[in-house]
């Protein structure tokens, strides 16, 4: 077992989560409820548009990036049987986190959210923002309860005992 690689991908793994699920938080904290005060609803898809176009990049390779040191350290460090246990519930969150955000990313904003978000935002601007900032919190709420599971449960802590 290479040491080094492992310590090279825990830290690419914390960092890509850190980019990602803290842009998650920007966003959801953030640039939602400053995009629901502009006055023209034109306005708040433009600009809405404009800064989730240049984070979704991103956040499309923080995923990757996540994604693929996972792999390699549950591989690297044969952790297989942890989701078998339900102790290592965490292990469970992180991989269905990643998968949500990873099919939102690269397969349903690009073939059908986007467009499906601007024709809505056009037509009932309130309800849309109001509609994507509560889908936000959501998401950023099972992040954060999934990453602090993690950190918890990979320092030998559980809820469960």
């Amino acid at each position: 077992m290479n040491m080094d690689g492992l310590a090279i991908a825990r830290a690419l793994h914390v960092l890509g989560v850190v980019i990602w699920i803290g842009g998650v938080a920007m966003v959801t904290v953030v640039i939602i409820p400053a995009v629901k005060s502009f006055k023209l609803p034109q306005d708040r898809v433009h600009f809405f548009e404009a800064v989730e176009h240049r984070f979704s990049w991103i956040a499309r390779a923080a995923t990757l990036i996540v994604g693929s040191t996972g792999f390699y350290m549950v591989w690297q460090l044969d952790l297989w049987s942890r989701f078998a246990d339900p102790f290592f519930w965490w292990m469970h969150a992180m991989v269905a986190v990643w998968a949500i955000f990873t099919i939102v990313l690269f397969i349903a904003e690009p073939l059908f959210l986007r467009r499906h978000f601007a024709k809505r935002a056009r037509e009932a601007p309130e309800s849309t923002f109001a509609f994507v900032q509560r889908i936000h919190w959501v998401l950023l709420g099972i992040s954060l309860i999934t990453i602090m599971g993690a950190v918890a449960g990979a320092h030998g802590f559980s809820w469960l005992n």
